[in-house]
């Protein structure tokens, strides 16, 4: 229990006990309770509790307004409850694009394994040299145990994403990793399978999608695939997990949910995921890999591009593994493979732009990932690279594609091949060697390598650019910084282009009564929400409606976009500044979508509150006057 456990125990004993609470969630001022029965709660004792501004009821919530130390309270109140977590965390920003929604479900998923991806990547790599360099021989025991501790997590890759997965759709973490775990039994493993007596049947016969079947679930023939390493079927078994421990949360009486609950979410998941959606992502890779090879048969050259432009692409959804049975076929029967080689350009191309971010990017945390991202590609292991730096940037990722398609070309157009199986990055070029000695092929490798890195940094260099905006923004910030200091007084500006509202206008009590801090609303005309004043980014709601902060002249601030809009779950906001970001005046720091609120039936009017008015004294322009981001909105002096 945290510092606040004193307040949390008589909160929960007047809300009326834990046994009366549903559920439990908080915005940036309030906790927010849905009871069961909201007639016990002691509304009048609360409010005269210290430590408790007040108590409101809205939306069928029951608030106790804290004020900004929420979060501290909020987790020692959850350890007083017997309720879910992970109800309360509302990271998932989703945005109002097909595109935008795919992007950031699969950045999610990949964040938090990030970090250990690269450290695998890059012992895998430096094992595979110093194997090369003779240093110790592939089958000694160093090497066998340096190997593991590299290729575990590419090798259970499932376990990892079903546990970060479950996060992500909101399912219990652990059910997650045992749906992962599940998917790498070696039982249900196509290797495993086949090592065995044959195939009881083929299923499909006459199309591509031609399978044995070793196994059968109550007569249901099971497609033979092999799970480790995969991406895709992990997570649509896990979104799919995520539906029936919904369903089934509804229907079962609490008395036994604990363990009914997720006992036939697993007993229905693991059969529909291994007789149908593992299947069905296979099959998608399959497609992909006959199409490759049909374009191939027309141009070398064109399916080369192809391959190239488009492996970051198919990495993101795991679908790339379609293209490896072509690719170990093609090496054991006919020596080397040439299909799937234009790929190896799009390890260089990724690497370059990391490198080119790293040369330009102003950002100190994007520069510390950049390094390790950039050694990591080399190595051959660029997804670190592709979730964290290139996809929420967005156009250095285009840019890599396109930067892998030139070198893809190049490769496609010279009859690129690799002789022997295996390696990673630099570490497959013995691999390339000619069986006749001749050093045609390796030549080819290394000129690709050069064109990939040229096209992916120069591209870089030229086509990313930081926000001018925004850095013409922090220009005009110093000048209103320093003309403030001159003047002896402090202002705040507009963080929104809209209509002022007095504050005791504001329909929400909590506001409009000032308990929470003196200051004005605003209603918006656009969904860009601007850094008021220079200052740190103190606290910014999962949910990405409030966020507090402290200007660098000591007010505090909180902004609040809409009236409880907390309950749309991230729905419609994109914050883009994180805790103690360091921010300028006129940065931009959320867009939201204003029609998506609007239509969702939630007011946009915006508190910007100085919640220290007690030391400053805040003087803040008209009512009902229009505004622009950026205009002055509050005037304070420090109290005498």
């Amino acid at each position: 229990m945290g510092k606040y456990q004193a307040l949390a125990k008589e909160i929960v004993k007047n809300v009326g006990g834990k046994d009366n609470v549903m559920s439990l969630v908080h915005c940036i001022t309030r906790l927010r309770f849905t009871l069961k029965d909201e007639s016990i709660a002691k509304d009048q004792t609360l409010k005269d509790m210290e430590g408790v501004v007040t108590v409101m009821k809205s939306g069928g919530q029951y608030q106790v307004v804290i004020g900004n130390h929420v979060p501290e309270v909020f987790e020692d109140v959850m350890q007083l409850l017997d309720i879910r977590e992970g109800a309360a965390e509302s990271d998932d920003k989703k945005r109002g694009r097909f595109l935008d929604k795919a992007i950031d479900m699969v950045s999610g998923i990949f964040q938090p394994i990030l970090g250990i991806m690269a450290a695998c990547g890059m012992l895998k790599g430096l094992n595979t040299l110093f194997v090369t360099l003779g240093f110790y021989g592939a089958d000694c025991g160093g090497y066998l145990i340096i190997n593991a501790a590299g290729d575990a997590l590419f090798t259970f890759l499932p376990l990892f994403l079903g546990y970060t997965a479950a996060k992500k759709f909101k399912l219990k973490p652990m059910l997650g990793l045992a749906i992962g775990a599940a998917m790498c039994y070696p039982g249900i493993q196509a290797g495993t399978l086949s090592a065995g007596a044959g195939p009881l049947y083929h299923i499909l016969d006459g199309t591509m999608f031609r399978s044995p079947v070793y196994i059968d679930f109550f007569g249901i023939p099971v497609i033979s695939v092999d799970y480790t390493g995969t991406v895709i079927p992990v997570i649509l078994a896990v979104w799919f997990a995520s539906k029936c421990e919904k369903f089934f949360n509804k229907y079962i009486p609490d008395l036994v949910k604990f363990f009914f609950v997720p006992m036939l979410t697993l007993l229905i998941t693991i059969p529909v995921s291994v007789l149908f959606l593992g299947p069905i992502a296979t099959f998608g890779s399959t497609l992909i890999s006959e199409f490759t090879l049909a374009i191939r048969n027309v141009s070398p050259m064109l399916a080369g591009a192809i391959v190239g432009l488009t492996w970051q692409i198919l990495v993101i959804f795991g679908m790339h593994w379609g293209f490896i049975p072509v690719y170990i076929n093609n090496v054991q029967t006919l020596g080397y493979d040439n299909v799937m080689m234009p790929f190896f350009a799009c390890t260089f191309a990724t690497s370059a732009v990391v490198l080119a971010i790293f040369f330009k990017t102003k950002d100190r945390k994007l520069k510390e990932m950049a390094i390790p991202n950039f050694i990591s590609g080399i190595f051959g292991v660029t997804e670190p690279a592709i979730y964290g730096i290139l996809l929420p940037l967005k156009k250095p990722f285009i840019i890599s594609c396109i930067a892998g398609g030139i070198g893809g070309a190049f490769y496609g157009f010279c009859n690129f091949r690799k002789f022997i199986l295996g390696g990673m990055g630099i570490f497959e070029l013995p691999n390339m060697m000619n069986p006749d000695g001749s050093k045609g092929n390796i030549l080819v490798a290394f000129a690709g390598i050069a064109i990939s890195m040229i096209a992916g940094f120069v591209l870089t260099m030229i086509f990313y650019k930081e926000d001018i905006k925004e850095e013409s923004r922090e220009e005009e910030a110093d000048a209103a910084a320093l003309a403030d200091r001159a003047a002896g007084e402090m202002k705040i500006y507009s963080p929104l282009k809209g209509k002022t509202v007095k504050l005791e206008e504001v329909e929400d009590e909590a506001f409009s009564s000032g308990i929470l801090g003196e200051g004005i609303a605003i209603l918006p005309e656009e969904g860009i929400l601007y850094a008021p004043a220079d200052g740190t980014i103190s606290a910014f709601f999962p949910t990405g409606h409030a966020l507090g902060m402290t200007t660098d002249n000591g007010m505090e601030l909180l902004i609040h976009v809409g009236m409880d809009t907390v309950q749309l779950d991230g729905k419609g906001f994109h914050p883009l500044a994180a805790v103690d970001d360091k921010v300028k005046k006129g940065q931009k720091l959320l867009e939201f979508d204003m029609k998506l609120i609007k239509e969702a039936g939630y007011s946009l009017v915006t508190p910007v509150l100085v919640t220290n008015a007690d030391e400053i004294r805040v003087v803040p322009v008209d009512g009902g006057k229009q505004i622009q981001a950026g205009d002055e909105l509050l005037t304070t002096e420090a109290n005498a």
